[in-house]
């Protein structure tokens, strides 16, 4: 009977360690999610969907493709490369019944990080780059670089800070409007230790250039989940277009995101 007893206590004691250690995980996952310096691989699929956009009541499908690539550049630092290539669809935007759908340009941001936050602050800085491989509506057809920075703190639960990039055109198509474009997404995020999250953020663009603003909020829920052995995020919640060119504002708006995660070890 004793050896039974010991079973049964050993197997209890085994499922309640590997439920901590999946709670651990996830909490660990989720704060490495909401740092966009942490090092940590990962291949996010922002879905944005637009409606009651210009005087023809468009709609907009944007899928923005975000992988993000750590790599050590030296006992303290790393090198965090993150892409940004949309690919969108459009109908009634550019006039009734008229239809586009095609890439963006690309952009690519490179920030240097410190490996270690120090008491829950870290940063990352580096250049941006435009690359104008979009199509016909949908390019500045210009290159473009500039210099982004972002800034952070992360305790109890909580992340919040911010990012900022400025890119000016260097070359390109001279038929088109030069690039002279600021961009700032400050953030505030809350994870439970099971993964799950609640946040918001700000998307702030400003066109120096064409003179004017676009401002979106963007507030989602959030939780890690599986599919199968392979480790996702998922988060969904509404946009709001606060501000935005004469003709091109959006009466509302979705965003929903799955991210792939590929964690050490």
């Amino acid at each position: 009977m004793s050896i039974i007893k010991t079973i049964i206590v050993s197997g209890i004691l085994s499922s309640l360690t590997s439920v901590c250690l999946a709670q651990e995980d996830a909490a660990t996952l989720a704060k490495e999610l909401a740092n966009p310096v942490a090092s940590l691989i990962s291949a996010p699929l922002q879905n944005n969907m637009d409606f009651g956009i210009g005087p023809y009541n468009g709609s907009r499908y944007l899928l923005n493709i975000q992988p993000v690539i750590p790599v050590s550049i030296s006992e303290n630092l790393n090198l965090i490369t993150r892409v940004i290539l949309p690919v969108i669809s459009q109908y009634n935007i550019t006039g009734e019944g008229q239809t586009e759908t095609g890439f963006g340009d690309a952009v690519i941001s490179g920030f240097i990080s410190p490996k270690a936050s120090s008491n829950g602050f870290t940063w990352g800085a580096g250049p941006v780059f435009l690359v104008p491989i979009g199509k016909d509506y949908f390019t500045a057809d210009k290159f473009g670089i500039g210099p982004t920075v972002v800034a952070l703190r992360q305790a109890n639960g909580f992340t919040y800070g911010a990012l900022i990039n400025q890119i000016w055109s260097i070359a390109g198509n001279d038929e088109r409007m030069d690039v002279s474009q600021l961009f700032f997404q400050p953030f505030l995020n809350y994870n439970w230790a099971s993964g799950a999250g609640v946040g918001t953020n700000f998307e702030i663009t400003q066109n120096w250039k064409g003179d004017n603003t676009l401002v979106w909020m963007n507030p989602s829920v959030s939780g890690l989940t599986s599919l199968g052995k392979q480790k996702v995020q998922m988060s969904i919640g509404p946009r709001f277009n606060l501000a935005a060119p004469e003709n091109a504002k959006a009466k509302w708006g979705v965003r929903a995101v799955l991210v792939f995660l590929f964690p050490k070890g």
